[in-house]
Formats: C-alpha cells, structure tokens, sequence
C-alpha cells in the first residue's frame, strides 16, 4: 500500500508528525494554571491545521485503505485523530526523534479478526507508518511508507 505522493512526502510529513508531537509533549508537561499553557495550546492548533492543509489528503488516502482492508466497519476520521496523546522518545536518526507510543494509545477500530480486543489505530513518525494496538502487549504494523 504505497502511495507515490505520500512516498515523495515522507519526510516533510514525518517533520510536520514529529513538531505536532513535541508541541503535544509540551503541552502535556503544562498545568491549566500555567501562563503559557494557552499559547501553547494554540501554537499546536497551529501546526496541525497546517499540518492537516499540507498532507491531509495523502494521510486520509492512505487511512482509507487501511480502514478498507482491516476495519472496513469503522468511520474514517481526520488524520489528526490518529495521532496519539503521548508519544515518548525512543530515538533519533537523520530525520530527527524517533517515538513510540502505549498500547493504549490511539483511535477505537473495529477489527473483525480481533473481535474481542480494544484495537486502536495510530499513526507515528520517522518512518511513518500506522500501527495497531491490538491490546496491552500486542501491535502489528498496518502500513508503512518504507513497506
């Protein structure tokens, strides 16, 4: 499943990935009583509205085919909705960090070959790619613009 705009992109994506990431960490570390937390908060409403302007329609063309082949019974969402809430740092290469995130993280997907788990989609950077949290210690790696 690999798309050749999206491929040409990548790196542009991953770059605007892993600065809505950071600016999320952030955030996270604020309290509300913090006096920068709402110019952080919108500093990130920022980046994703450009993010989504820029590389929207490549992410939502890539989300449909794996909502169509693995979760077909889900409603597909904007792609910003499949970034997580917490991404920690598990790395760096040439593009910059490298994250992970919790199984616990992502959007509910109706998965019939997993029925009875709590599947969640979520995207990650650097490589991109989109991943499934099956359960608490199971994910499988949906799609990927190295695949």
């Amino acid at each position: 499943m690999k798309l050749g705009t999206l491929t040409m992109k990548a790196e542009s994506i991953d770059k605007g990935l892993i600065a809505i990431i950071e600016k999320k960490n952030f955030l996270n570390q604020l309290g509300y009583d913090d006096e920068t937390y709402d110019q952080v908060e919108d500093e990130l409403h920022d980046l994703e509205d450009e993010f989504v302007e820029d590389y929207g329609y490549e992410l939502e063309k890539v989300l449909k085919e794996v909502h169509d082949e693995f979760c077909p019974d889900t409603d597909l969402l904007s792609p910003l909705s499949y970034i997580a809430q917490e991404y920690r740092h598990v790395g760096q290469n040439e593009i910059g960090p490298t994250f992970d995130v919790s199984h616990d993280q992502g959007v509910f997907v109706e998965v019939d070959n997993y029925e009875q788990k709590p599947t969640k989609l979520v995207i990650l950077p650097n490589p991109l790619r989109i991943i499934l949290n099956i359960d608490q210690s199971t994910r499988r790696k949906l799609w990927s613009v190295n695949d």
